[in-house]
């Protein structure tokens, strides 16, 4: 039984799942906020192609330029 109390072999292991679980959870709740942005972008862009106009929503309203 000492020898199972002194071994820190288990707790190491313990520690590198919590580590690992924790950031899975980080990515996962970081995920949706990636996803809007990237969705926003790919807006913003199929609009400049399709119209000729450079939109961006940056700063929370729209503004276009048109390209010449």
């Amino acid at each position: 039984m000492k020898d199972f109390t002194e071994e820190e072999d288990g707790a190491v292991s313990v520690d590198w799942v919590v580590l690992t679980a924790a950031l899975v959870a980080m990515t996962i709740a970081i995920l949706p906020a990636l996803y809007v942005g990237v969705d926003n972008s790919m807006d913003d862009m199929e609009a400049t192609f399709v119209s000729g106009e450079t939109f961006s929503s940056q700063g929370g309203g729209v503004t276009a330029t048109v390209i010449d």
